[in-house]
């Protein structure tokens, strides 16, 4: 069912961080019966979520932006920022080897 991992941040005055697990889990919770496209999302930690195969990245973005602001954890002049995380990318992130 959650078959891709994404990293979720945000960017203020010109620095990176993810996003709380808080915030993430307010938006799912939020969109879990308001919203059935992002049924698919399950945080997993400060930054990450694992998505399911239907749920549309740019839509995703938008939606998880407008809750942010809407809520008051995002400024405006913020930026969200939603990455793909491939194996790769993972093993980067993890700094890990074979």
């Amino acid at each position: 069912m959650f078959s891709r991992k994404v990293r979720v941040e945000f960017e203020e005055a010109e620095k990176r961080a993810p996003c709380p697990l808080k915030w993430l889990d307010s938006f799912s919770m939020r969109n879990f019966t308001n919203a059935s496209i992002f049924d698919d999302t399950l945080p997993v930690a400060d930054g990450v979520m694992e998505i399911g195969e239907r749920v549309p990245l740019d839509k995703l973005k938008d939606a998880m932006e407008d809750w942010f602001r809407r809520k008051g954890y995002l400024r405006q002049d913020s930026l969200l920022i939603i990455e793909l995380i491939t194996l790769e990318r993972e093993l980067e992130i993890n700094q890990c080897t074979f």
